[in-house]
């Protein structure tokens, strides 16, 4: 399932609006959000994430990995200028079930994701010490493996820490797209 906000806030399909100065598009990030969950609360924080980057001017797709493969990372996307994972942790330290079938693609397929640029949201619980976070952390992993550029540091939330993750990651996105995503975009090759 694909959203795509615009600044009205309205759902619509995948399309993008070049419209506006160099400036304004060099500064306009195109962001695909891959949610991996069990219980929904990835999705409720790739929606929140949704509704900042739109008021600030980007554009986002969320993408729930429900039976998607490895081909949803696609380096020649002119709609895609990087990714953000945001993923729960499930089990013993797995991604979640609707992940999977993503993750065990890239596992077997093993593509080139050199020139993909990334970002992840862990979310986990720290009761579970050793699994905490390892759903969005075993991403990271494989992606750099890969040859995906991550940009920034791996935002991990602690749902025992009382904090809600949409409000953890609202408050993060913006300064992580500013400081950390936009750079790496305009050093990639």
């Amino acid at each position: 399932m694909y959203y795509n906000t615009y600044s009205s806030g309205s759902l619509a399909p995948n399309l993008c609006d070049l419209s506006g100065s160099q400036d304004e598009r060099d500064n306009r990030v195109e962001l695909r959000i891959l949610v991996g969950t069990m219980t929904g609360t990835a999705e409720a924080v790739a929606k929140d994430i949704e509704q900042v980057l739109s008021k600030a001017g980007h554009r986002t797709d969320i993408v729930l990995m429900d039976g998607r493969d490895a081909s949803v990372f696609d380096r020649n996307d002119a709609q895609c200028d990087a990714y953000l994972i945001c993923t729960s942790t499930y089990g013993s330290g797995d991604v979640p079930d609707n992940a999977q079938r993503v993750f065990a693609s890239l596992e077997e397929t093993r593509p080139d994701l050199s020139g993909i640029v990334y970002g992840v949201i862990a979310l986990g619980d720290q009761t579970y010490g050793q699994t905490f976070c390892q759903g969005g952390l075993r991403f990271d992993k494989l992606l750099s493996e890969l040859g995906g550029q991550r940009a920034g540091e791996v935002l991990l939330h602690d749902a025992s820490a009382g904090t809600m993750a949409e409000d953890v990651a609202s408050e993060w996105i913006l300064p992580w797209v500013e400081q950390d995503l936009l750079p790496a975009l305009a050093q990639r090759v």
